[in-house]
């Protein structure tokens, strides 16, 4: 078969799973990972599925369904099984590797990288995940986007830390990350604003994402205990929940404990905190975060 018209079955064959957009480039060294290889693909996999951002209680809209490391990698499987069989080889990644996954995917003409770091698509904004298949077939290379943020500082202005500017991105000031961080200093403590796991507050405000399409991958719909959310059942939780719920999404990477912490915060925050029986917390690693901001409200 010639190598267009096996680009055109794979573009298809991604189609059919429902995924849309789709690119191929020749560059960063696809050989690392496998001797022969020709071709890096970069897919995008949407994952928003509404608007209904809730301030008061907050995970970030893309822990909302399962995790996206198990579910991108059962795409890109089957997109690799599809290669296979028309006879190339091809291997595939999610996330933890050393591929630069937004550069590839600019390259692919997936999207830009916008002012906040993140990948930009036409189509969905920049609520994606992003999968890579390196192959030893040589196919060619898709047109990269011209497309980029112009003048526009709006996550700038919208960041609650300043942690973006035209100088890039500080992460150690972010508040996604702050949220999966082992420990918190002081400073941090109420400045969490209702966020349990992660941040969205520049997504929400990038103008490129106000007109967009929402996900239609199936295991992305967000679970019931993500959308309303009990923190009370997140504070208190056992081994058993947090196995069974919490665990399936992308927030289940950093253990209970992490999310158990930032709850209890929260209920700090909202004035929750009379409601609960705090002689109920069992790890000691969440009563020294109970403690430590007893001490603080007590000081304030």
């Amino acid at each position: 078969m010639e190598e267009d018209n096996i680009k055109i079955e794979i573009i298809n064959f991604c189609k059919e799973l429902g995924l849309d957009t789709i690119g191929f480039t020749k560059g960063i060294n696809p050989e690392i990972y496998m001797k022969d290889g020709k071709t890096i693909i970069s897919i995008a996999f949407p994952y928003l599925y509404g608007k209904d951002f809730s301030d008061e209680i907050y995970f970030s809209k893309y822990t909302h369904g399962l995790d996206y490391h198990f579910v991108v990698q059962l795409y890109l499987s089957k997109i690799c099984g599809f290669i296979e069989k028309l006879g190339g080889k091809a291997i595939s990644f999610v996330d933890s590797n050393a591929l630069p996954e937004r550069y590839i995917a600019k390259l692919s003409g997936i999207g830009f990288r916008g002012k906040n770091q993140m990948l930009i698509t036409s189509k969905y904004g920049s609520y994606v995940f992003l999968g890579e298949i390196i192959t030893d077939i040589c196919l060619e290379e898709s047109t990269q986007s011209n497309e980029n943020c112009g003048s526009c500082t709006s996550c700038f202005n919208a960041c609650p830390t300043g942690a973006i500017s035209n100088y890039g991105c500080n992460f150690n000031t972010c508040l996604s990350f702050i949220t999966q961080k082992k420990e918190i200093d002081e400073d941090w403590l109420l400045k969490l604003d209702g966020r349990i796991f992660g941040c969205d507050s520049c997504q929400k405000s990038c103008p490129k994402n106000i007109n967009i399409d929402f996900s239609k991958i199936k295991e992305f719909k967000p679970l019931s205990f993500m959308e309303k959310v009990d923190v009370q059942e997140i504070i208190f939780m056992n081994n058993k929940t947090f196995e069974e719920k919490y665990k399936i999404t992308s927030c289940g990477w950093r253990g209970k404990n992490i999310l158990q912490r930032n709850a209890i915060i929260n209920a700090f925050m909202s004035g929750r905190v009379v409601e609960y029986d705090w002689n109920e917390i069992k790890s000691p690693y969440v009563k020294k975060y109970y403690d430590r901001l007893l001490n603080k409200k007590g000081g304030d």
